[in-house]
């Protein structure tokens, strides 16, 4: 008998989402759909806006990754404004963006994934969650609420405030960086060095045992990869080109049009959910669908350019391939992000001139039309702006990273289901459950506007059969 499993909502997330499986008449999973359940409508509410204030504004879509919108939209401002920043500007926004970075991470990875790995897929689901690993591992945990601790404080000695800092603005940056709160950060970095470095061997130490499986099974397949990269092709997470390459590691597009990326990219819509799903427009939306993210800048850059984070990426090659193609493999690219992250930072609050007083530039409206692209934790963002000669806002389009996933986090579900549900099976286990709920969180999805909640969600979870009758029910409180 043909059914439906229904997970509803999905845990451990940003944002509102559901999972359905659809079992043929022999039981067999014959797909999988991860669907976005929420409508938010940011792009239409900015419209009439003066440019100036997009940054502040668009920077309320998250509250667990402001900084990315922050930035895409101020720098979207540069180009209207037709203005090089200042230099130090430039360092400061970076220095912005990599605590960004730092922080998400550590959130994603210890916070919201690492009681899979830790705790178990079928431990107990009212202990599975952050405090149950505060209860069973507190060194790792508390590691993890410092290091994320550590790059909050960063944004705030920067911008004043830890979320929602209204402080890159087009032209540059309202305010430079003071050097009492420069040495403040720099003494930091060695306990968040030591919890990154435990972290990346305890990970490492897990994939060569129990998520072997996991490895190989959780959204492992070929597919292309999107994100920025430097002029010299290393990682890069504020500016350079926008590099796109096949699961080969052949490069399709070196430098895709920024400024008209419309021509490059196109956005399909389903009626069964309200992310859409960007593709390469020469190769359509399935053969032309991409990822972006950690492990995608991984994939598409040749080096990081820092010590610790090169031995890494190159040990990551040496596991994976040069093409690393298993989704789940973004929890080990965030380890090493933050890594880089940390190594970029100290190199930055080494920097000379990164106390330097000279942080904005002034200019009024000298283009009509401009793209900001930015790398956001999960991946390339496009802020993509039309103004009239005032300075309104008159259009509007956001590409956001987890749209961008989209189709690689539908056939993650798939494939998961298709691995842990035999033909036939009548029971809902627990860890199956939880198995394709991680599937997701391998791209750690940011789907609203709102912070997540501390713990879990409750989950109901139906069988329906062909004719709509409920065969069974579950409930998780």
């Amino acid at each position: 008998m043909a059914r439906t499993i229904l997970i509803d909502p999905v845990t451990r997330i940003e944002g509102h989402a559901k999972i359905t499986i659809q079992l043929n008449e022999a039981g067999a999973v014959e797909g999988a759909r991860f669907h976005v359940v929420e409508y938010r409508g940011f792009e239409a509410f900015c419209e009439g806006r003066p440019f100036t204030e997009m940054a502040a504004i668009t920077a309320r879509i998250c509250g667990i990754c402001p900084v990315s919108h922050l930035l895409a939209a101020a720098k979207t401002g540069d180009r209207i404004l037709a203005v090089t920043i200042p230099p130090v500007a430039e360092k400061l926004r970076r220095l912005l963006n990599l605590a960004q970075i730092t922080q998400s991470h550590a959130l994603s990875f210890f916070h919201l994934s690492s009681p899979d790995f830790l705790l178990g897929w079928d431990s107990d689901p009212a202990k599975r969650n952050i405090f149950g690993l505060i209860a069973a591992d507190p060194e790792l945990a508390r590691g993890g609420i410092r290091l994320r601790q550590f790059g909050q404080d960063l944004i705030e000695r920067l911008g004043g405030r830890k979320i929602h800092a209204a402080w890159a603005v087009p032209g540059g940056v309202r305010t430079p960086l003071d050097p009492n709160d420069r040495d403040a950060i720099r003494a930091q970095l060695p306990e968040a060095f030591a919890t990154t470095l435990a972290a990346l061997q305890r990970f490492k130490g897990l994939l060569d045992g129990p998520l072997a499986t996991e490895a190989s099974t959780f959204g492992c397949f070929p597919s292309l990869f999107m994100g920025l990269v430097g002029a010299d092709g290393r990682w890069e997470h504020y500016d350079g080109q926008l590099r796109l390459s096949d699961p080969d590691g052949t490069v399709l597009a070196e430098a895709l049009p920024q400024q008209r990326i419309s021509e490059a990219l196109a956005e399909a819509v389903e009626p069964w959910t309200y992310l859409k799903f960007p593709y390469y427009k020469p190769l359509g939306p399935e053969a032309g669908s991409y990822r972006v993210g950690p492990l995608a800048r991984l994939n598409v850059c040749e080096r990081i350019g820092t010590e610790r984070a090169d031995a890494e990426l190159l040990e990551l090659r040496e596991r994976g391939g040069r093409v690393v193609t298993s989704s789940f493999h973004y929890h080990l690219a965030r380890l090493i992000e933050i890594l880089a992250a940390l190594e970029a930072i100290e190199l930055l609050l080494n920097d000379p001139e990164i106390c330097a007083t000279h942080v904005r530039a002034h200019a009024g409206v000298n283009a009509f039309e401009a793209v900001g692209v930015s790398e956001a934790p999960r991946g390339t963002l496009f802020h993509h702006y039309r103004v009239n000669a005032n300075g309104l806002i008159e259009a509007v389009n956001l590409i956001i990273a987890t749209g961008q996933n989209n189709r690689a986090m539908n056939r993650t579900v798939t494939q998961i289901a298709r691995q842990w549900i035999p033909p036939g099976a009548a029971e809902i286990s627990e860890g199956l459950l939880n198995r394709v709920e991680a599937g997701i969180r391998c791209f750690d999805p940011c789907l609203s506007c709102s912070t997540h909640a501390a713990g879990q969600m409750p989950l109901h979870v139906q069988l329906i059969g062909p004719n709509g009758e409920m065969l069974q029910e579950r409930w998780r409180q």
